[in-house]
């Protein structure tokens, strides 16, 4: 019984690479010459990211349980560009991601790990559903700091376990709710998202957690001593 659980894990894991694989993953610097892009060169690289990119879809359809084409919104190729005049971290728009050189060049620490961490979170844009434009923000932002999280990329500011003043901060406050609602109920994370593929509804909490969204996060809170 145990060896076609095995050879089942196989063939899927071989299906998601070749799924993966289709698609063309490519990345432009375009600040050659500045502080920025002389440290992605030197310390990240575009082969690396490539290869980051590759793997962040991989694993984003594992989360996602996204196991089919249908599944998953069809995008053909992702660009990634690394952007000279940009001031912030990163943004996703029209399967591009763009990520500060300024940034970069500025970040004080292990850059290769934070960037990968931020295509982690950036490449989730790519893949997730939004509701057709009306999924909230906050959880947008969750969900892509819920993968980041589940990859183990987090940043050293990030809240701990139990932060947050409320589950619509998003980012990492949000995605910490949402790593205790998966430890709820396995799929919830999965779940959510496959839902609002084409709407959203705050009654999806109380579908698949049997909970207001607004007494889970107080459940949550309490599980950790309330922190802030």
């Amino acid at each position: 019984m145990a060896s076609y659980a095995i050879i089942f894990f196989l063939i899927s894991s071989l299906l998601l690479l070749r799924a993966v694989s289709a698609v063309e993953y490519t990345v432009t610097s375009n600040a050659g010459g500045t502080p920025g892009g002389n440290r992605f060169d030197s310390q990240i690289g575009a082969d690396y990211c490539r290869q980051t990119l590759v793997e962040a879809s991989g694993f984003i359809w594992s989360i996602f349980r996204q196991n089919t084409a249908a599944d998953r919104r069809n995008v053909q190729s992702v660009s990634l560009l690394i952007d000279r005049d940009y001031d912030g971290v990163a943004f996703a728009n029209n399967n591009r991601i763009h990520v500060s050189a300024n940034y970069i060049a500025g970040y004080n620490g292990d850059v290769k790990r934070e960037i990968t961490g931020v295509l982690y979170h950036e490449m989730v844009h790519i893949w997730q559903w939004n509701g057709n434009g009306g999924a909230p923000g906050w959880l947008i932002e969750g969900f892509a700091d819920y993968i980041r999280l589940k990859a183990g990329y987090i940043p050293r500011h990030w809240v701990a376990p139990g932060g947050g003043t409320s589950w619509e901060e998003g980012y990492d406050k949000t995605a910490r709710f949402m790593d205790y609602l998966e430890g709820r109920r396995s799929g919830f994370v999965s779940e959510l998202n496959r839902r609002i593929r084409n709407g959203y509804s705050p009654d999806y909490f109380v579908q698949l957690q049997g909970k207001a969204v607004d007494e889970l996060w107080a459940e949550y809170k309490a599980a950790f001593g309330n922190r802030d």
